[in-house]
């Protein structure tokens, strides 16, 4: 009877904590900086998702494991990112260089540059990295503030909202 009991208290108590984990990432949410850099003369652009919800995109596009510390897998986030996150002026694309990535356990970074210019005004910002997978994915952009700009501020991009002019 001891032994019963036993089992059936680890049972519920395994029944709840398999639960709370299910449960225990269920906000989707990227967070990207962008900030002119005087001393470069560059616009950086850093990036932090979390590395779960990567991964999980990279499997299910491409049905396999992936390790975000090999270059050829690198290689195929950059590919996606280059299509999801994009900067226009004019209607034409900035050229946004890729500077590398940081990936481990908990986040993945990515790190990239407009050499040589700050952001011009009236450019528009696509950020639709992971929404396209993830329906209720948000990533805020934080605009650091530049000397003859405005000051610092966030925007927040969805699934619906995929594209901004940026102030």
């Amino acid at each position: 009877m001891m032994a019963r009991s036993g089992l059936s208290l680890l049972l519920a108590a395994a029944l709840l904590f398999g639960n709370a984990a299910a449960h225990a990432h269920n906000y989707h949410m990227g967070i990207t900086d962008i900030s002119y850099n005087a001393n470069t003369g560059a616009t950086e652009v850093i990036h932090t998702y979390t590395a779960h919800d990567v991964e999980a995109l990279l499997g299910s596009l491409h049905h396999r494991r992936f390790d975000l510390g090999q270059p050829e897998d690198q290689a195929v986030f950059r590919r996606y990112l280059d299509k999801q996150f994009y900067i226009t002026a004019g209607g034409r694309r900035l050229p946004l260089q890729w500077v590398g990535l940081k990936a481990d356990a908990a986040q993945v970074t990515v790190y990239q540059e407009l050499p040589g210019m700050a952001l011009p005004s009236g450019a528009v910002l696509h950020h639709a990295v992971l929404a396209d997978f993830i329906p209720s994915q948000r990533n805020t952009v934080n605009l650091g503030a530049t000397p003859s700009g405005p000051a610092a501020q966030s925007l927040e991009f969805s699934a619906a909202t995929p594209e901004r002019a940026l102030p």
